[in-house]
């Protein structure tokens, strides 16, 4: 089945060039700007969009099973559409945690029947992700695991972490991993820092993630092991990961959307919507995050998409669960605050959100190129829109950038050459 794809916009060597096509047979594209095609070849006028291979997002919390009511495959893969990610990964936090064949395998017969997107699920370092007995990391990774990681809660031991370590990399997988140590949480809610205290909420210094960062890259120069950190949020990680990174450990490192745009002093108030593990810190992490995102030192953008019912967030900051959406806004979040005002070029954004987290991980996608997967998104640059949580396809609605109007949205996806999701008259 061969598609011609006309009347587009491509970066081409980092530069946005207008009336391009592409030739796509069979879900791969065979042809850029093809110099010919056959008569009969169904067209596809892409109406002036610019169109991006589609977004890698190795950080995304889908919740089934076990957590249907917050987000299921179809809604999170159906948000992931809408925002232009074609693969994304999903985190292990369910109930049963995918920590043995038969779980990982039952939550893959669920994804083959109901995602709209590509899944690559990881597998929990520890059963239960409970911190003590390690998966059987072998029979993981040849029944199909992505990587490994205990998100959400973190490997809190020095010594099971280098196990862990020392296992993934004799099957060579990465350790991805959710850095706090939790005896220096102080059941905090939110940053330590100035805003913690005009609220009067209990706060989590940054320490209690830098430390974990510094202990790993350690524990991964000693093993070899790809070590990757999950949502750095604080100027002390960056510089330890710079630091790690210049010592030639083998580590890589994402932030999120979130991390980059906001600091603790836009939180209005006691409003869970802004509530997210690790927190919103001060202006100089979110200034320091953005320098190491573009020295290098983090190496893309991943959005920890975590939807909750709006119930659970209703009970403010101290009883409300961790987390916020982010698959169907990050990019035009990202193109309003940094693109368009000229601070990234569209070519940066593109490698942050798609070229880079597939390279990270040795992934065929992120590509507009012949023999790629025909993995696009086809975007609306001059689209201005603002956000409206209620018509999101997540289940979730807990995001604190309700009302933010920003430009350059989605407005079609292919996942290998079909679509998976339109805007209607798109």
């Amino acid at each position: 089945m061969k598609t011609y794809i006309h009347n587009i916009q491509l970066l081409v060597n980092g530069k946005l060039e207008h009336d391009c096509s592409l030739l796509i047979e069979n879900g791969v594209i065979q042809a850029v700007n093809p110099a010919s095609v056959e008569e009969n070849a169904p067209k596809l006028d892409g109406k002036g969009m610019f169109v991006s291979p589609g977004f890698v997002d190795v950080h995304v919390h889908l919740r089934e099973p076990g957590g249907e009511r917050k987000e299921t495959i179809e809604t999170g893969t159906l948000a992931a559409a809408k925002g232009g990610f074609t693969t994304i990964c999903a985190m292990p936090n369910t109930k049963p945690v995918p920590d043995s064949e038969e779980h990982l395998y039952d939550l893959q017969l669920k994804i083959r029947e109901n995602a709209y997107v590509r899944v690559l699920p990881y597998a929990s370092i520890t059963v239960r992700q409970a911190g003590k007995e390690l998966v059987d990391f072998e029979a993981l990774k040849k029944l199909g695991a992505f990587a490994f990681t205990d998100d959400g809660v973190g490997v809190q031991q020095a010594d099971r972490m280098l196990q862990a370590m020392t296992e993934a990399a004799r099957v060579e997988m990465p350790i991805v991993a959710h850095c706090e140590e939790n005896t220096l949480v102080f059941q905090g809610v939110m940053h330590e820092g100035k805003r913690n205290k005009e609220l009067d909420l209990s706060g989590i210094p940054s320490i209690s993630e830098c430390v974990q960062i510094a202990r790993d890259v350690l524990l991964a120069e000693a093993t070899g092991v790809h070590y990757h950190v999950c949502h750095v949020s604080s100027k002390e990680s960056v510089r330890v990961i710079r630091d790690a990174k210049a010592a030639g450990i083998r580590v890589t490192a994402e932030v999120s959307p979130h991390h980059l745009l906001l600091t603790e002093e836009d939180i209005p108030s006691n409003d869970a919507n802004w509530k997210m593990n690790p927190p919103l810190r001060g202006k100089e992490d979110q200034l320091a995050l953005i320098q190491g995102l573009e020295e290098g030192t983090l190496d893309f953008i991943a959005t920890d998409h975590a939807p909750h019912m709006a119930e659970e967030k209703s009970h403010g900051m101290e009883k409300a669960p961790f987390g916020i959406v982010g698959l169907e806004t990050a990019f035009p979040l990202l193109h309003d605050a940094f693109v368009k005002t000229g601070k990234w070029t569209l070519q940066q954004l593109i490698n942050y959100l798609a070229i880079k987290p597939a390279e990270v991980f040795g992934m065929p996608y992120g590509k507009v190129e012949q023999g790629a997967v025909a993995d696009l998104v086809f975007l609306d640059l001059t689209k201005e829109r603002a956000i409206d949580a209620e018509t999101f396809l997540s289940k979730g609605r807990n995001t604190p950038f309700q009302g933010r109007t920003c430009t350059g949205w989605p407005v079609k996806t292919m996942v290998a050459g079909e679509i998976v999701w339109q805007e209607e008259n798109a």
